[in-house]
């Protein structure tokens, strides 16, 4: 049996990609963490096993979509925005995370988050589509595993196969050969 958790530790689930820092790479570096980047986001969407974000607080950008590679999420009820930065920030969505903004979220919530840069704490979050359910802080990880515990059971070999069926044109997006 087995399932994944995906969460962080302190207020942040994460804040997307350290642009400063990949502005300093040399040009075949920033490919190179593109492809790779990409590619574990492709890899997190179609893990043959359940998956859960416990998304603790802040989840921005990168992170929001990191978030999204999850089948489903639990936001923080009392802190942290989750949202798509990019249009505040100046930095274009890769056709990758674009993918999967369409994938997982309703048009309109889409629009939102990318045109407007729209933050969205757990109640609309869970609105909007961006998350499933909210727990308090110190019941996060226990709302997570009660997700994912009951689904642990179920066979690896169909889900997998169901996972790349569903997420398909999402994996192809993120360069997997399904």
């Amino acid at each position: 049996p087995s399932g994944m958790v995906l969460t962080a530790r302190g207020k942040f689930f994460s804040n997307g990609l350290d642009v400063a820092q990949l502005m300093q790479l040399a040009p075949d570096a920033t490919k190179q963490f593109n492809r790779d980047l990409v590619r574990a986001f492709g890899r997190l969407v179609t893990l043959p096993v359940p998956t859960v974000a416990a998304v603790n607080g802040h989840a921005f950008a990168g992170g929001a979509v990191l978030a999204l590679t999850c089948d489903w999420r639990v936001m923080r009820a009392d802190r942290g925005w989750i949202c798509m930065s990019e249009v505040d920030a100046k930095v274009p969505i890769g056709s990758g995370p674009m993918a999967m903004l369409r994938a997982k979220l309703p048009a309109a919530t889409v629009r939102d988050a990318v045109l407007a840069g729209k933050r969205y704490a757990a109640d609309e979050a869970i609105a909007a589509g961006w998350a499933d359910t909210k727990a308090p802080e110190d019941g996060l990880l226990a709302a997570a595993l009660d997700i994912v515990r009951p689904l642990t059971e179920k066979d690896r070999g169909i889900y997998r196969s169901l996972k790349r069926t569903l997420w398909a044109d999402l994996g192809r997006a993120f360069g997997l050969d399904l």
